[in-house]
Order: C-alpha cells, then structure tokens, then sequence
C-alpha cells in the first residue's frame, strides 16, 4: 500500500487520535486511516469490532486491516462526495452543509431515510451509536447518494459510562452522555439521530420539514431519556409515519 508521502489527500486536523489520507494503487483510490495516539489505536480497534458486528450499504467499511508494529492500518474504498462539516473539510467544500441543506426537499429526505436505515442495522446488531455528528456524513452531490464514515466509536450496548464523557459533538450528544455513570443505549442513539435529523433538513431559511416531523425530533431529543422512543426502530417508524402527506393513506398523527 503507497505511504503518505504519495497520497493526493490528508486529513490531519482530526482530534481521534488517528491521521487518515487518499492514496491510487492500480487505477483504484484508497484512503488509509492509522493511529497516532494510544486513544487511536483504541479507536481503530473499536472500528474493525463495529463493522464484524455490521454491514449496510450506507455504512463504509474497511477493505483490508494490516497489523503493524505501531497497530492497525485500515484501508477504505474512496468514494467521491463531500463531508457535511466545516470543521474537517478545506477550501470550497466548507459549504457542503448549506448546500445540502438547500437541495429539493425529496432528495434531502432521501439522505436521511438512508442514514436512518443504516442504524435499524446498527440497533439490530446490538450497538449504541457514539460520535454520530455531520463529519460522518459523505454525500456525494452528483449521484445523490449518502454514505456513512467513521463510525469508529460505537460500540454494544447498553453500557455504563465510566469516563466524564463520550467523544462527539456538543451539537449532537444527548445530556447523559456528559454523565459518569449514566446509562448509555438506544435512547442515546435516538437523541443522536434526531439531533441529525433536525440538524440536516434545517436550513438558515428555517426548519424545512413539516409540523408532524418536527414533533418526532422534539421527542426523540428530549432531555429525559425515558421521554424519548424507546429505540431506533420506534423512531424510525415515527419518521417515515410523518413524512406521509396529508391524504396519504399511510398519514397518521405522531403523538409527542
């Protein structure tokens, strides 16, 4: 595998701990994600146990895994898109998020049932999201298609916090996982995708959705754990419920 001496791409203003960049091998693009730190290393252990436990098409997982004196190297396909984050994005692309934001409504909702049904798999196969935030997000804006990156933090649930926080972003995290601890499952999963769900069918006109929608996010981000749905599944039914227009025969009320 080419070093990062040739790659045509680096990202090194992570804070995980981990250096990742884009080589081309035989007509094919890579991108190489190694550790620098021992919370790295931890993390890139974490990644190969949350992709043997699933796979979704949304969900970009690691072609090979090479174990090397300083730990695991893990080698992703490249995929064409942009990340919906300004902060780990350069130049242009810093606009991904507005832009996405701003695409026809069916398309932007498309995105969402995508990273949505991802995580039906993630809750099938027993694992509680952590670090779900836009810098997960790759859309690639020519295909209008959706991909998932660096789930490396998930992992089975549910679990006792036994730090003072999980890693993520404030914009998304719900209030336990700031909590030593505080259990951590699918509720939390649920805050995190309705954090996402507001977060991406916003825009700085306003909120984009409608008024049934919108009910299903204050629900799923409610403060109280006990408050919010039960798992993912029982938001994601919420969701697609509420998307229905009305006359749908599918159209129902989401009761908050």
């Amino acid at each position: 595998m080419p070093s990062i001496d040739s790659a045509f791409a680096v990202f090194d203003e992570q804070d995980s701990g981990c250096l990742s960049y884009g080589v081309e091998e035989a007509g094919r693009r890579w991108l190489v994600k190694t550790a620098t730190t021992a919370e790295g290393r931890a993390s890139l252990d974490r990644a190969c146990a949350v992709h043997a436990a699933v796979r979704h098409p949304v969900i970009v997982r690691p072609e090979q895994a090479v174990h090397g004196p300083a730990g695991l190297t893990l080698v992703y396909p490249w995929y064409d898109g942009d990340v919906l984050n300004h902060a780990t994005v350069h130049g242009a692309n810093r606009g991904a998020l507005t832009r996405f934001q701003q695409l026809p409504l069916p398309q932007v909702e498309a995105a969402l049932d995508a990273i949505l049904d991802a995580h039906l798999a993630v809750s099938a196969a027993g694992l509680v999201a952590v670090d779900l935030y836009d810098g997960c997000f790759l859309y690639d804006f020519s295909a209008g298609r959706m991909r998932l990156i660096d789930l490396d933090e998930y992992r089975p649930g549910p679990f006792r916090l036994h730090a003072e926080r999980l890693p993520g972003s404030r914009r998304y995290m719900a209030p336990e996982e700031f909590v030593r601890g505080a259990v951590i499952d699918e509720r939390t999963t649920v805050h995190l995708l309705g954090r996402t769900l507001h977060h991406l069918l916003d825009s700085e006109e306003g909120w984009r959705g409608n008024d049934d929608q919108r009910r299903v996010v204050d629900r799923a981000t409610r403060a109280v754990p006990a408050a919010r749905y039960a798992d993912v599944p029982a938001l994601v039914r919420a969701w697609r419920q509420a998307r229905c227009l009305p006359g749908c025969s599918c159209h129902r009320s989401t009761t908050p």
